[in-house]
């Protein structure tokens, strides 16, 4: 029986476990907390859990030594590590995150080694890569060039769900989230490339239909002009690849970043409150009315809906803060966490949409879209836990089955990945919808 090591015990790790249990892997789960590990195990006889920190390299070692494929959850600075050990002990690896710098650089080590590790395997980034190449392959297959090609990804509460005026709650790391917001953009647009400077990512949003959905807002998703080359896209007029979120997200996300709370600096905030950190922001001895300060600073009136919000998240108030000792941003993340997470039995949604303009020959255009909506199963599985993870599994599942082997460090944008991956997802009921025009 092929055993599989799973690193971390997340928000995201269930749907991955029950999978690959189900086809007859055996499944360890390494956690900083055994009780997670334990739950995600139940009591099924492949299973085991274990209580490990990162810290203890030489564990680690051991564990992944003794077992075929590792997949690693865990935050994304850790995977290089990880990856060198699997290429040292000559074992398969699979993760969810962004390849990076540190990760590309074992190309070739896994490559001499006869190791896979397949990266970029969730949904954004994941699914997203896979849809848009079987759509790219098959405009090239068919003697056209896509010109414009721009996605959009969000993981969001489902209409339903949709309780709060932030319009937004929290189906994974919440410091993840803010700390995209800091991200540097860039994209192209029309032939030139632009960039919006992380200070600045909410200023620079749109609106887009999504059909069934409605209008939501969009902004830039990190720099996504690598990937014309990965998806051999050169030459390309319009690429982009966007966030999602509900109206009224990026005004209330700007005042947040322009106000201060997303600073990362470690202070000391013993006997401290929300209204003293607010004054503490501005730089200022508290003196009459925080809200009318902060309306000041942001140059907006006073009862916009932006300050409501900010009330609405208790910034105003005399609440003692969460934490003794942190950066803003670890405030934040306590106190969003505490008012934004989903309740017994809410949905999640994940909204993927591509849209692409491609050229054929005798001058003839067509706009193709595709299209995911996925939902959460009430009292069950996260959408995106389920949209996260299932990629992963399904291709540790290819590659311990010996259906994909070709070593070195890979995104799933080649047929023999995103065919087999996609194809199997639609059958756990995860499908892009595709729709075609003529232009």
């Amino acid at each position: 029986m092929k055993s599989i090591l799973i690193l971390g015990a997340g928000l995201v790790t269930r749907p991955l476990v029950q999978y690959l249990l189900k086809h007859d892997f055996r499944v360890r789960i390494a956690s900083r907390t055994l009780s997670k590990a334990e739950k995600l195990i139940g009591d099924h006889p492949n299973g085991e859990a274990i209580q490990w920190t990162v810290d203890k390299k030489d564990e680690l070692r051991k564990m992944i030594g003794a077992t075929d494929l590792t997949v690693s959850l865990l935050p994304a600075n850790y995977h290089p590590l990880v990856a060198e050990m699997c290429i040292e002990l000559g074992k398969n690896m699979a993760t969810t995150s962004y390849i990076s710098q540190a990760m590309k650089a074992l190309d070739e080590p896994a490559k001499k080694a006869g190791v896979v590790i397949l990266n970029e395997s969730g949904v954004d980034p994941g699914i997203d890569h896979m849809s848009a190449m079987r759509i790219i392959h098959s405009v090239k297959d068919k003697g056209g060039k896509v010109v414009s090609f721009m996605s959009y990804c969000g993981g969001l509460p489902a209409p339903d769900a949709n309780t709060n005026p932030y319009g937004y709650k929290f189906s994974w790391s919440p410091k993840g989230v803010l700390l995209a917001g800091k991200n540097d953009g860039k994209y192209r647009k029309d032939g030139k490339e632009i960039f919006v400077p992380g200070a600045k990512l909410f200023s620079h949003f749109w609106h887009i239909d999504i059909p069934d959905i409605g209008q939501l807002e969009a902004y830039p998703n990190r720099d996504c002009l690598g990937y014309i080359d990965l998806y051999g896209l050169q030459g390309i007029s319009t690429m982009f690849r966007g966030t999602l979120r509900y109206k009224g997200w990026c005004d209330t996300m700007k005042a947040i970043v322009d106000l201060g709370y997303l600073d990362t600096t470690e202070k000391d905030w013993t006997d401290k409150t929300f209204v003293d950190l607010g004054w503490q922001l501005l730089g200022k001895k508290p003196s009459g009315d925080l809200r009318t300060a902060f309306a000041e600073k942001l140059n907006i009136p006073i009862d916009s809906f932006i300050l409501n919000n900010l009330e609405w998240l208790g910034l105003f108030s005399r609440e003692p803060l969460p934490l003794k000792k942190g950066g803003v941003i670890d405030i934040m993340t306590a106190r969003m966490l505490e008012k934004m997470s989903y309740k017994n039995g809410e949905r999640d949604m994940i909204i993927l949409f591509h849209h692409f303009i491609a050229e054929f020959p005798g001058g003839k255009k067509e706009e193709i879209t595709s299209t995911l909506i996925d939902y959460g199963i009430p009292h069950g599985d996260s959408s995106m836990s389920r949209t996260v993870s299932l990629p992963a599994a399904v291709g540790a599942r290819l590659i311990l089955e010996g259906k994909f082997t070709k070593p070195g460090v890979w995104v799933p944008v080649i047929p023999e990945l995103y065919n087999p991956i996609l194809d199997e997802l639609e059958t756990m009921g995860i499908k892009c919808k595709e729709e075609s025009k003529k232009l």
